[in-house]
């Protein structure tokens, strides 16, 4: 089950829940889609996976637990900015390689 986390893990901007902004990678980690873009170079920090857009859990219980409600986004942010110099030198060799391929 996806924690859905609250902010970005770099800026710290809110991502709630019904966010089109967040992008996660395979392990879950959280950035605004700002930071993949414009820091990150869909390259994330920790694993070196690339990025998606985050799913929408529904507000609504079209099938009851599966909501929301029963199932609330995770209200612990994990704030870990990136240091820019260091990830430029870690994201160097990975960005050229598409993500499926890494």
């Amino acid at each position: 089950m996806l924690e859905l986390r609250p902010i970005c893990e770099n800026c710290a901007t809110a991502l709630p829940a019904a966010s089109t902004e967040a992008m996660i990678c395979s392990y879950e980690c959280t950035f605004c889609r700002d930071c993949v873009d414009g820091v990150l170079e869909n390259v994330c920090p920790n694993c070196g996976g690339g990025f998606v857009p985050r799913p929408i859990r529904p507000s609504h219980a079209w099938r009851e637990g599966a909501s929301l409600t029963s199932r609330p986004a995770s209200a612990t942010p994990k704030h870990r900015p990136v240091d820019p110099d260091a990830h430029a030198a870690f994201a160097e060799p990975i960005r050229v390689i598409p993500p499926h391929q890494r």
